[in-house]
């Protein structure tokens, strides 16, 4: 048992930096499992397709990034500041990215849906789920922000959280084509332009966060 769940996970790693690094549509099966080091009767032992391993990954890929997004969105920091150390976070992703693979990789989601949306339904509609996931934990801070009084009476939070989520995937676009992590460093200004923060408050939250 402790052989083929070795298999598998060994699977799961190379597809994952190939699925970042060339997308899905360039893969095949055997440089998987050439990549992965296992025999190719090792793939469909455990992924009837390339896609059910797509959807493997993607699951494996959103359960420790949700991890993650939960940690620092639920921390005792006060709801901006939650939401500015998600955005150095992901920042710190792509600069690890780039660290790694010599270029920066994107967004694993965000790459996926731009590939695939209109080819595979089930990839289609599993990365929806997980974006209007990514909504529902952003948009959290962001009513907690309008409840302590630092964000917009009338900012709508669920569009700003949406707004912020298209954020992230479109700098993680931008940092991909660059190959500069630095186009994600805009997010939290422009956040607070959502968010509608007062200016007289926007030097202070600067501060605090320096």
């Amino acid at each position: 048992m402790g052989r083929t769940s070795d298999a598998r996970n060994k699977i799961l790693v190379a597809a994952a930096r190939l699925l970042e690094q060339r997308g899905y549509s360039a893969l095949g099966v055997a440089e998987i499992c050439a990549t992965a080091g296992v025999p190719k009767g090792s793939f469909y032992y455990f992924f009837e397709s390339k896609q059910a391993l797509a959807l493997a990954v993607i699951d494996e890929h959103w359960v420790n990034q949700r991890r993650q997004w939960v940690e620092l969105l639920s921390s005792d920091h006060d709801p901006l500041r939650r939401l500015r150390d998600l955005f150095e976070a992901t920042e710190e992703v792509q600069r690890t990215g780039q660290r790694e693979a010599g270029r920066v990789v994107g967004c694993l989601f965000g790459n996926l849906a731009l590939e695939l949306s209109n080819q595979t339904e089930e990839i289609r509609s599993r990365l929806e789920e997980i974006f209007e996931a990514q909504i529902d934990l952003i948009e959290q801070a962001v009513v907690e922000a309008k409840e302590r009084g630092q964000a917009g009476p009338s900012v709508d939070a669920r569009e700003v959280a949406r707004s912020l989520v298209a954020q992230i995937e479109g700098r993680a676009l931008l940092a991909k084509l660059l190959n500069d992590p630095g186009q994600l460093e805009l997010l939290w200004h422009n956040s607070l332009d959502l968010l509608q923060v007062p200016p007289q408050q926007r030097a202070a939250i600067d501060q605090d966060g320096d």
